[in-house]
């Protein structure tokens, strides 16, 4: 009996040391006393959020990856973090990033498989052994870790491929060149130095490692952990992290509607417009501007319906929303959308403006030196700017131009920046060309979250690029949480290009874009701002910056 007394008095001797040490008694007295002041409806639930607020800021404890489908039937990787939350795991997100440019068919299906394999075997090992216990919230550390790892990859790739290139003993690629001209007697005459000049050799293609998606969605999976951490929205964190404080004030992106698309891969001639965009006036609440797109899109479809009307048919409909249409000539789908307007009494060019993604660098045939405007229908960068300048001067609504041309065609560039003034700025596609030098007549740029782009590199490049900056999402995501508009509205972008209007991921971008909007205004925090629409250029890059994306 005395020993068993012994050993209670032991017990709580060591329970007050314990409670002492931590300071158990003074925070539950603390506590209490607030709850009498505060004498709250849900007694319980005050204590259970006290006590919440005093545990231990959780830390990664594990990282996971699975091959997930898009929308699009891309096999890619999703990361899910977990962290330790009140002594139990949990799982606190996941994040999913499209690979651009994956290759297509049935060997380069396999290819892609064997690519994902390498992301998720990089998800297990290295990144979780350097993610665990670390501060989700340490956003810019843990995305240096990861850039660190994929640039050290990439050397040790191109060291790898140069190495099987000089075993192989294979020769160097040859560089397209313009088919020399011939005289009338069949004999080939000296090369052109015009045509060298106007057009020049493609820059050499920077190889896009597909395996980089690991870094970009467990980039994004730690944001989100982040955010679900400091119990806040996603784009109020990402703002915090760009800004180093949550902003006053928010405004949200304009968002650029894809309408029509009748590019390269469409069934009728017309090659050039790959995509027809729409682009509401600065203040028009997102949820009218994707109303009245829904309303003219129908329009469209209606007109195209009619018999003859135009010579233009509607061909398909995009998994992402975007009408394909079967046009023959430049002007048809121009006149189709500028019908539609007048139809519905929507003034065009006053209310709604358009872009045009010209895709330029996908329409050259390299044996004739020129673009292929449609099919058969061959034009040199110089006279591709007579038709962008007759295009815009015939369609005012048309404010904005992107890749009209190659990059390498610098000159012409400037040339038509020149010609068509303020009245229509020229944006230039930087998803994939980073270190790319700095393009005369550039009004702004279009970037994509892809691949190996970590959150820490979308924030940098709205510091790095002077210009509109675009956010382009429409294959950027897997699942229907639609948080891509997150980051537009945190990094505070003007413009976020969100593709069609149907199919759930894209769908969900519009909703939840929608929803920010309405959140920030119910908590007057929603601003209106007003950026000129590409007028004015850009200035020189900062040489270190361009490492960023």
């Amino acid at each position: 009996m005395a020993e068993e007394k012994m050993d209670i008095n032991k017990l709580r001797l060591a329970a007050a040391e314990f409670y002492r040490k931590n300071g158990v008694p003074a925070t539950i007295e603390r506590i209490l006393n607030e709850l009498f002041v505060r004498q709250p409806a849900d007694v319980h639930g005050y204590l259970a959020d006290a006590f919440l607020k005093l545990s231990t800021p959780p830390r990664i404890s594990d990282l996971r990856g699975r091959d997930v489908f898009s929308g699009n039937g891309q096999l890619i990787v999703e990361a899910e973090i977990f962290s330790i939350v009140c002594n139990k795991e949990k799982s606190m997100s996941s994040a999913a990033i499209v690979s651009h440019f994956a290759p297509v068919g049935a060997e380069e299906s396999q290819r892609s498989s064997e690519y994902v394999d390498v992301a998720l075997q990089w998800i297990q090992e290295p990144f979780r052994g350097l993610l665990l216990d670390q501060n989700p919230c340490d956003q810019y550390e843990i995305d240096q870790m990861l850039s660190d790892f994929f640039t050290s990859y990439r050397e040790e790739e191109k060291v790898r491929r140069d190495k099987l290139k000089a075993e192989a003993s294979e020769p160097e690629p040859v560089t397209p060149q313009v088919t020399p001209a011939k005289d009338k007697k069949g004999s080939k005459g000296k090369k052109s130095l015009v045509d060298e000049k106007l057009f020049p050799p493609p820059e050499p293609a920077e190889p896009v490692l597909l395996e980089g998606m690991a870094v970009g969605s467990v980039s994004l999976a730690v944001a989100k952990c982040g955010a679900k951490i400091k119990a806040m929205p996603l784009y109020k964190y990402i703002s915090a992290l760009k800004n180093q404080k949550e902003p006053a004030h928010f405004h949200v992106p304009v968002p650029w509607i894809t309408l029509l698309s009748c590019g390269k891969k469409s069934p009728g001639k017309l090659c050039l417009l790959e995509e027809i965009i729409l682009i509401s006036k600065v203040g028009r609440p997102v949820k009218q501007s994707v109303t009245l797109a829904c309303e003219l899109q129908k329009e469209m479809m209606r007109l195209m319906s009619l018999s003859g009307k135009g010579g233009i048919a509607l061909s398909s409909v995009s998994h992402n929303g975007v009408l394909t249409a079967s046009c023959d000539r430049l002007e048809q789908p121009l006149d189709l959308i500028t019908d539609a307007c007048t139809n519905l009494k929507v003034p065009l060019g006053v209310d709604v403006f358009l872009a045009l993604n010209c895709a330029g660098p996908k329409i050259v045939d390299y044996s004739k030196g020129k673009y292929e405007v449609a099919t058969g229908g061959l034009k040199s960068a110089d006279e591709l700017i007579e038709v962008y300048h007759n295009l815009i001067s015939k369609y005012p609504a048309v404010v904005a131009v992107i890749d009209p041309f190659r990059r390498e065609e610098a000159d012409q560039w400037e040339k038509l920046s020149n010609r068509i003034g303020i009245s229509c700025s020229l944006l230039s596609d930087i998803t994939h060309k980073p270190q790319a030098p700095v393009l005369q007549g550039v009004h702004g740029y279009v970037f994509r979250y892809a691949n190996e782009t970590t959150v820490t590199d979308i924030i940098q490049a709205t510091f790095s690029y002077q210009g509109s900056l675009v956010m382009d999402t429409m294959f950027s995501e897997s699942g229907s949480d639609g948080f891509f508009a997150d980051l537009a509205v945190g990094l505070g972008l003007d413009y976020v290009k969100l593709g069609g209007l149907s199919g759930g991921e894209t769908i969900a971008k519009y909703n939840r874009l929608i929803s920010i909007e309405e959140e920030l205004a119910q908590q007057g925090l929603l601003v209106c701002k007003e950026p000129p629409l590409f007028s004015e250029k850009p200035k020189e890059q900062p040489a270190a910056a361009e490492e960023t994306m």
